[in-house]
């Protein structure tokens, strides 16, 4: 029971901490942004070319971290590499929010 007990707590604790270190963007500040995005990602996150991924409607975090991937060449793409270089950390939160804020239309 005990372990059971710990075991919640430390999950709570965990959760919480998680969600507490994800800094939530601007969706503002990400439309305006994301005209950098459109020729490929459509402003509307829809995808204009059959080899870049729609994002509209996608999580917040996932977005986060394939962009900070592409930032630090853990993932490659030419094209997305030098576009995700030139972008701060919260211009990478704001381009996350706007593209998640597009899937609660």
């Amino acid at each position: 029971m005990r372990v059971a007990l710990t075991a919640a707590v430390l999950a709570g604790v965990l959760a919480a901490g998680a969600s507490a270190s994800f800094a939530a963007g601007d969706i503002k500040a990400g439309r305006a942004k994301a005209t950098a995005c459109a020729a490929c990602h459509g402003i509307d996150g829809m995808s204009k070319l059959p080899e870049a991924p729609n994002l509209a409607g996608q999580t917040e975090e996932y977005l986060v971290k394939a962009l900070n991937d592409f930032r630090t060449g853990e993932r490659k793409n030419e094209m997305m590499s030098m576009m995700a270089k030139t972008l701060s950390d919260a211009d990478v939160a704001n381009l996350a929010a706007y593209y998640h804020s597009l899937g609660k239309q």
